[in-house]
């Protein structure tokens, strides 16, 4: 490709004036995502994550897992309430005999009804801790989806710029082609009339050879972030416009950055919520050693008792049961110290989770800090291996620079102009990982137009629901 039509020029140079940073950028959009056969209508990264946070299917699993916690507190809070049970039985019964001085002879049909009702008064405050700890399941739930919804943000932004990069790439190396087939066809002119040798020819023929190599190389490179931007987005990229970085987002320091990150990063709020569950489970053992007192109200009608045709009763009772644990061998003693050990080791974890998120951040800040350096360098490198190329070019013709020295010097602007694309793809995709890595890329901080996933809907609907099988979304 010998150059850009005048409108697609334009566009770039109206680009590149309003910040030369995003001149790369800029060839990307106008270029390189046409080659995509997509729409005229434009897809910005912000529409692109818009998709991504309404059908991500990890983002969307990981929901349906918060809905399904929610139900472990209707569970637990059943544990305050009446349990109604009730029996019938009907059958045949063959009598031969003497019952109080009579004869009883004959078939009889004996038939019996009856309800329990049995209310728990004392568990050990079982029932409490358990509404407790499905609490902190739900808080925990909470967390991990805002903690993937982070993920997917990120990894839809990452897939979004690798795009962008992979087609300026191989627009780039396309352009390059073009460029080594003039001169290659220029080597070979000056071959035919002796100012070159056959070594000359070759040289541009070896490195004509490479770069369609190299193309074919960035192609594939193209096809496979296609694919992942299509995983994670849900949809074919169609012409993506340029993306900026979120600096004006973002703590103006790494120590306000950790800071955030250690009071509000999901992962570390996550690993908090399961200590808080662990400690209730220890309760939950160790009521286990507690009595058990209950209410039990009992109704049941008997016809035909015993096979008598003349027996009919109905009997009706309220019982307070007590119940005490004395010995059972010693396995409840072992399950509480094993809750202890495990809760010691959730509190091990969440201090993990923190080390962790520390180092994400300090990591992630320091990319975006090299990245910002990388790209002032690479754009003076474009810079100057343009000039040089221009120079080599001119020696050349004069007879004061070889082919191979043209050859080299146009390798030398390719390489740039590559890293200057990756470095402004880094630019960008360091400023989302350094807010996800303090716990603020959510789609509400984005302003994303979308309809925000509200987990307390779900939870208010199930939580104090007495009976009904239909989930409150009607699945």
């Amino acid at each position: 490709m010998s150059g850009f039509p005048g409108r697609r020029a334009g566009l770039i140079q109206r680009i590149a004036d309003s910040n030369p940073a995003y001149a790369a950028i800029a060839m990307i959009i106008v270029s390189g995502v046409a080659d995509l056969r997509a729409p005229v209508r434009a897809e910005t990264i912000s529409s692109a994550l818009s998709r991504a946070y309404g059908s991500n299917p990890d983002l969307n699993q990981q929901r349906a897992a918060g809905r399904a916690s929610d139900e472990g507190v209707s569970r637990a809070v059943s544990g305050y309430r009446p349990q109604l049970s009730a029996t019938a039985s009907y059958g045949y019964n063959q009598i031969n005999g003497v019952l109080s001085g009579a004869t009883v002879k004959g078939p009889s049909y004996p038939t019996t009804a009856g309800v329990t009702l049995t209310q728990n008064v004392f568990n050990g405050f079982q029932t409490l801790n358990s509404v407790r700890q499905a609490e902190s399941n739900v808080l925990q739930s909470r967390e991990t989806i805002r903690n993937t919804e982070q993920n997917t943000l990120q990894n839809g932004a990452t897939a979004y710029m690798n795009v962008l990069r992979d087609t300026a790439i191989l627009d780039l190396n396309k352009n390059n082609i073009t460029v080594l087939e003039e001169q290659l066809r220029q080597t070979r002119d000056r071959f035919k009339v002796g100012e070159v040798t056959r070594t000359d020819v070759a040289q541009a023929e070896s490195s004509l050879a490479t770069a369609r190599s190299n193309y074919f190389t960035a192609q594939s490179n193209l096809e496979n972030s296609i694919a992942v931007y299509r995983q994670i987005i849900g949809v074919q990229p169609s012409r993506l416009e340029a993306a900026r970085p979120i600096d004006a987002l973002l703590p103006r320091a790494l120590p306000e950055a950790v800071s955030l990150a250690l009071s509000e990063h999901p992962a570390i709020q996550a690993a908090l919520h399961n200590v808080d569950v662990a400690a209730a489970q220890v309760k939950i053992n160790e009521a286990q050693l507690y009595p058990t007192v209950n209410l039990v109200g009992n109704f049941e009608n008997n016809t035909e008792y015993s096979g008598v045709p003349s027996n009919h009763f109905w009997n009706g009772s309220i019982l307070g049961q007590l119940s005490v644990p004395i010995y059972s061998g010693g396995a409840t003693f072992a399950l509480v110290r094993q809750s202890k050990e495990l809760l010691s080791q959730a509190q091990l974890q969440a201090d993990i989770q923190r080390d962790s998120v520390r180092a994400s951040v300090v990591s992630s800040w320091g990319q975006l800090e090299s990245a910002k350096a990388v790209i002032r360098s690479s754009q003076a490198a474009v810079k100057s291996a343009e000039i040089a190329l221009d120079g080599v070019r001119e020696e050349a013709r004069v007879g004061q620079r070889t082919t191979l020295d043209v050859l080299i010097a146009q390798q030398t602007l390719l390489s740039a102009r590559v890293n200057l694309v990756s470095a402004q793809r880094d630019r960008v995709v360091a400023s989302y990982a350094v807010m996800a890595a303090v716990g603020q890329l959510s789609a509400a901080n984005l302003s994303l137009d979308v309809v925000q996933y509200n987990p307390m809907i779900h939870y208010t609907q199930v939580r104090d629901k007495w009976f009904g099988l239909r989930t409150p979304d009607g699945r």
